[in-house]
């Protein structure tokens, strides 16, 4: 993971501060105000010693009196309003990155998620950006307040006794070496801590997603435990950032203690001499330790700022992060196409060392059908991945209608094309949402008629609430079945010149089988189709047959033709029909 300087990393997180400055600069006069009234008040204990105990002045103490109250008052309006507009911009900036991360999720190539877990990438936007708050908002309202707050007791140091307050400064040496030392030690942890967070995201998604396998293998306790080692190593990385924060505070404490006793024994001297009045003493004391507390908090919020600064890498990463597959900028909108698809000498892997597909070429004419098949393994969804351009081809090149698809946007080329995967994704929400997705602009009458074409209509119109019915998460409460035929459903509402079926009927049983195929049949019509079939009785009539094996056409022809070829086709279909038969 590449990691930023501090203040590399911290100045981009404030470029998110930009769109809410005028905010941020009243917040931060609020905070100057509230920070100051802590500097006023040794003042005024001083005039009281000095001028109001030594001279019996009753006006002046009620001067001081209603001053402080007054005071008071103010830095409650103050403190509401540093309080109030630094949320507003915290909570504010985080949507902001939580925004930008996930548009930017969004553009990256599906390589970016296959090889990252899905609890990585949910960690990234919740955990690491709530974080990040902390970083923005918390530590700066703190930071602000804490400087006023040394800035201004430092110049009344100054100006009470200035031989002391240079006297106090010599331990600032000693407090800036320790704070840089511990402060790389707590980024470093804040990582840790981060990633184990991420961990642990990552195996609440598997086990929630896996929970049907869970509980048919019984693996409910192996589940807990493997949990309970995630959550303990968490535990220790936390722990790790604690005695860290722990060590920090107490040598800051410590070197605070050396400067108040070097005051005390000094002015002391110094009050005895003459030197300085005893009210003098008594605020410089006072400022001596408001001194020391604004070094210890910003020397926790330097830690804090660390630990949040590892979230902010993590964040950054991800933003930082090309898609493999891109668009041109000079890109074409791609007309309305008949739908002829060839594949000219396309090499692809999705590593160099395990080829996926090997000088390939295959033509597909408009409105033709063509199915995919071969051992598993042999290439065969990997065309279907590279024609919407989830991948890029690594040599050659793939045309529709003859243009390359690397001249078109994105849109323009995605929107002529329709896929119907085995897994059906279906989204929680109602099924009119789930068909809508086709085509966000379709009618209700629209929605209706695609419904009728897969025919899903029948069914849908048998449950609670018809087609406002919720579906559940990943649509688990419908059949198997019934989700393929909401997913053919939205994709003749796409109405997509060119047809993708990845094994669509491969995860159902025969009775339903059946009802999709003639859904299937009936979306297919009129559209040039690209068909993966596991099921070799699907494809008995299609146009072609392209059988492939370790990335290579080894068969073409129609179902007949390659049988009596006896070739792989013909042993493939052996192997099934032996197992049909025996079943």
């Amino acid at each position: 993971m590449k990691r930023y300087n501090s203040w590399q990393g911290y100045k981009r997180l404030l470029r998110f501060i930009l769109p809410y400055k005028k905010r941020l600069v009243v917040a931060v006069i609020c905070m100057a105000f509230s920070g100051a009234s802590n500097v006023v008040v040794p003042w005024l204990i001083k005039d009281v010693i000095d001028k109001v105990l030594a001279n019996k002045d009753i006006y002046t103490l009620n001067l001081i009196v209603i001053g402080i109250l007054a005071l008071f008052f103010a830095r409650g309006f103050f403190y509401f309003g540093e309080r109030y507009l630094m949320s507003y911009v915290g909570q504010k900036i985080v949507n902001d990155i939580r925004e930008a991360l996930y548009r930017h999720l969004q553009k990256l190539s599906l390589s970016y998620f296959d090889k990252r877990k899905t609890g990585n990438i949910m960690s990234n936007l919740t955990n690491d950006v709530t974080a990040l708050q902390t970083a923005i908002a918390g530590n700066l309202i703190s930071f602000v307040q804490e400087a006023v707050i040394l800035i201004g007791s430092l110049g009344s140091m100054l100006l009470l006794y200035w031989k002391l307050t240079l006297l106090t400064l010599v331990i600032v040496p000693l407090v800036v070496f320790t704070i840089r030392f511990f402060g790389s030690r707590l980024r470093g942890a804040g990582h840790r801590v981060q990633g184990k967070m991420a961990d642990i995201t990552a195996l609440l998604e598997e086990s929630v997603s896996g929970i049907r396998i869970i509980r048919s293998f019984n693996r409910e306790e192996f589940e807990i435990e493997r949990f309970m080692e995630q959550n303990d190593s968490n535990f220790w990385a936390l722990m790790s950032t604690v005695r860290l924060t722990a060590l920090l505070t107490p040598f800051i404490q410590f070197f605070a203690a050396i400067a108040v006793t070097a005051i005390i024994w000094y002015g002391g001297m110094s009050v005895i001499d003459g030197e300085m009045t005893a009210g003098s003493l008594i605020a410089f004391l006072i400022y001596a330790i408001n001194l020391a507390n604004p070094v210890r908090r910003i020397s926790e919020i330097y830690g804090d700022i660390q630990k949040s600064l590892a979230a902010a890498d993590r964040v950054f990463e991800t933003l930082d992060t090309e898609p493999d597959v891109k668009e041109k900028p000079d890109a074409i909108e791609l007309p309305k196409v008949q739908g002829e698809i060839c594949f000219n000498h396309v090499n692809f892997s999705y590593d160099e060392d395990h080829p996926a597909l090997i000088d390939f070429n295959l033509d597909v004419k408009p409105g033709e059908v063509v199915a995919l098949v071969g051992p598993s393994g042999a290439g065969k969804s990997t065309v279907t991945n590279l024609l919407p351009r989830f991948y890029d081809v690594t040599d050659g090149s793939i045309t529709i209608d003859g243009t390359d698809i690397r001249d078109v946007t994105f849109s323009s080329l995605r929107q002529q094309i329709g896929l119907v995967p085995q897994e059906t994704m279906l989204f929680n929400a109602s099924i009119r949402e789930n068909i809508l997705y086709g085509r966000l602009d379709a009618t209700d009458e629209e929605i209706e008629l695609a419904a009728k074409a897969a025919n899903a209509e029948e069914f849908i119109l048998q449950l609670p609430q018809g087609y406002d019915t919720l579906v559940g998460d990943r649509g688990n409460s419908l059949s198997g079945g019934q989700r393929q035929r909401i997913a053919i459903a939205r994709a003749i509402l796409k109405d997509p010149r060119i047809l993708i079926l990845d094994e669509a009927t491969s995860a159902l049983d025969t009775e339903s089988e059946k009802i999709v195929q003639v859904a299937l049949e009936r979306l297919m019509e009129g559209r040039t189709s690209i068909v993966i079939a596991h099921r070799l009785s699907t494809i008995r009539d299609a146009d072609k047959i392209v059988v492939i094996d370790h990335g290579r056409i080894v068969e073409e022809g129609t179902h007949t033709g390659l049988l009596n070829k006896g070739g792989l086709y013909a042993h493939l279909h052996a192997v099934q029909f032996n197992e049909k038969a025996e079943g």
